[in-house]
């Protein structure tokens, strides 16, 4: 049987690449690369003092996303602030208790695929309702208010609330706890996110924030906990004479968690920054002229392209 004649006849092989981006900064594919596995976690949402919990920064995973040979600008969400914050007009009259929203992240420039903030936990004037922060996952309600909206495909919403108490921040994968009838329970959970192997290992990101505590009945527990990704667990109301300020946890950095509240006289806990993940798959690319029987043999040799 004639060969075809031509250039040598090669398989080239371009290997897997993961690239990870916790700040912003600008990525550039390999030269075989048209598409790519891609996660893009946003910032999470701050949470309120004395009140409810952060959201969780938008997640958004597509197994395989377009990507150009030129360079692409990566955007990575900073986390909200705690309150107290400087009053807010999306809450007015709350003075400095609400958190801060989170921020977007997002890949590309011209049609970017881009994640939405987390929403941020609130206070009610004088323990009047306060409905959450709308953000990728929403912050809880305080004291008798709704939770804020998720976006949808990427969060859920914060808990509601019925009078006297606090509802946990959404998470990427559940919306953050209701309570919505007598409990001694006070403060919401925060949802739980979603686990990712981008990287290679099973991952949480985008946990919801808890919501916050007074003191509660004898033998309550005085905290409630954050959601799985990074969620921040609401701090232990202030002890002692003068009473001693509480600590509530930030979500996680680079998880994009909602931040957890806490009682007075202590600050909300921070949400946790973004990330931008690009996983690249291995790809292979043949040159020259090739007859049917060569390339029977570099299919069987698993040496073919995809």
């Amino acid at each position: 049987m004639p060969r075809l004649i031509g250039a040598a006849q090669t398989v080239t092989t371009q290997a897997e690449q993961i690239t990870t981006f916790n700040a912003s900064g600008t990525f550039t594919a390999q030269p075989l690369t048209s598409n790519a596995w891609v996660l893009v976690v946003a910032g999470g949402g701050g949470a309120a003092r004395q009140g409810s919990g952060g959201g969780a920064g938008g997640y958004l995973e597509v197994p395989s996303h377009p990507l150009p040979l030129s360079p692409v600008p990566i955007t990575v969400g900073g986390g909200g602030t705690g309150g107290p914050n400087p009053a807010s007009p999306l809450f007015p009259g709350e003075g400095s208790y609400p958190g801060a929203a989170g921020s977007n992240s997002s890949i590309g420039a011209a049609a970017p695929l881009s994640a939405t903030g987390g929403g941020q936990g609130v206070r009610g004037v004088s323990g009047f309702p306060a409905t959450g922060g709308s953000g990728g996952s929403g912050g809880g309600g305080y004291r008798g208010g709704s939770g804020g909206a998720g976006t949808p495909g990427q969060g859920f919403a914060g808990g509601s609330t019925i009078p006297g108490k606090t509802g946990g921040g959404g998470g990427a994968g559940e919306a953050g706890q209701s309570i919505l009838s007598p409990t001694p329970i006070q403060g919401g959970t925060g949802g739980d996110g979603l686990a990712s192997s981008i990287t290679g290992s099973s991952v949480y990101r985008a946990g919801g924030g808890g919501g916050g505590w007074t003191p509660g009945p004898s033998g309550s527990p005085w905290t409630s906990a954050g959601g799985l990704g990074g969620g921040g667990a609401s701090g232990r109301y202030g002890t002692g004479s003068p009473p001693v300020e509480s600590i509530a946890e930030n979500g996680g950095t680079n998880l994009g968690g909602g931040g957890g509240s806490t009682a007075d006289p202590g600050s909300g806990g921070n949400g946790g920054s973004g990330v931008v993940i690009i996983n690249e798959p291995e790809t292979k690319a043949a040159s020259s002229v090739w007859d049917l029987r060569a390339v029977f043999r570099q299919v069987k040799a698993g040496d073919w392209t995809n």
